[in-house]
């Protein structure tokens, strides 16, 4: 299975991790206690029902220390699976397997985490219509995965970057001076994508005729969503943001907005628990 990410250098990935990992001492532990000719099979599950992602990744630190590993994948990134499931079974040469565990695990187990959490999210806004976006909260350099993990998930992708939209956010708009004038600036930069936060119902009308595509409805409780879906009237996508949580997501997507936007999804989604166990032939 080939994994490919657009941004993302999967060989770079894989390098940096193993290196942090292994110094400039390499695993004294295998060396030490784990014949070189020695063969290990394993499987990899998970203890929780979980949403799973990071599968291909793992199987990729496997094969860039045994090139001749036989990995069999036994469900796909983005499957729901029970407590107890094997995910991947692979025998390879011993010590490249157990060298390679801990960062294989680490990443599907935190990718795991993120995707499992997203799925409970998109789970309870079932029937509203509204889509659940991620946001930039993201672990420096890990943006592109945890992206990936929440896609895997079931939410939608937002903004990847500074780069690609226009985010007016309450600091910008203190520095522009109001809504409508760092809209406005955003429009003369020739900027097509403008999204802009608004935290007053009384900021839509001035932030949508200096020219908002999208508007962000920040920290507003359901009545007031309500009302701000009602005034904006589908002349641009909206979005529900700020401290939304599990509890109060089915609410807020019930108010008609476009969009809810969560990023608890990658600040504080809990690692999955995935382990990797000799299996006995």
């Amino acid at each position: 299975m080939t994994f490919a990410l657009a941004g993302f250098d999967l060989d770079a990935f894989i390098a940096a991790t193993l290196a942090e990992d292994l110094g400039d001492g390499g695993d004294i532990t295998s060396a030490a206690v784990i014949p070189a000719d020695a063969l290990f099979t394993g499987v990899m599950d998970s203890r929780d029902a979980v949403t799973v992602a990071g599968l291909p990744i793992a199987a990729a630190f496997f094969r860039a220390l045994d090139p001749d590993v036989e990995i069999e994948m036994l469900v796909e990134d983005g499957q729901q699976v029970a407590a107890g499931t094997e995910l991947m079974r692979l025998r390879g040469k011993a010590r490249a397997m157990l060298t390679a565990e801990r960062s294989a695990l680490n990443t599907v187990q935190h990718l795991t985490g993120i995707a499992t959490l997203t799925r409970s999210y998109v789970d309870a806004i079932i029937g509203t219509g509204a889509t659940l976006l991620d946001t930039r909260k993201t672990i420096p350099g890990l943006r592109r995965l945890e992206k990936y993990a929440t896609r895997m998930g079931g939410a939608a992708n937002h903004r990847m970057g500074l780069w690609d939209a226009a985010m007016i956010k309450d600091n910008h708009v203190a520095v522009a001076g109001s809504v409508g004038e760092a809209a406005r600036r955003a429009v003369s930069a020739g900027i097509a994508n403008i999204i802009v936060e608004v935290d007053r119902v009384d900021q839509i009308e001035p932030a949508l005729e200096a020219g908002a595509t999208h508007l962000l409805l920040d920290n507003m409780d359901p009545p007031t969503l309500r009302g701000a879906v009602t005034l904006v009237g589908g002349r641009v996508p909206t979005e529900a943001s700020g401290g939304v949580r599990l509890d109060t997501i089915h609410a807020i997507a019930q108010t008609g907005v476009t969009y809810v936007s969560v990023g608890r999804l990658t600040q504080s989604a809990p690692a999955a628990d995935v382990g990797l166990d000799f299996a006995h032939v």
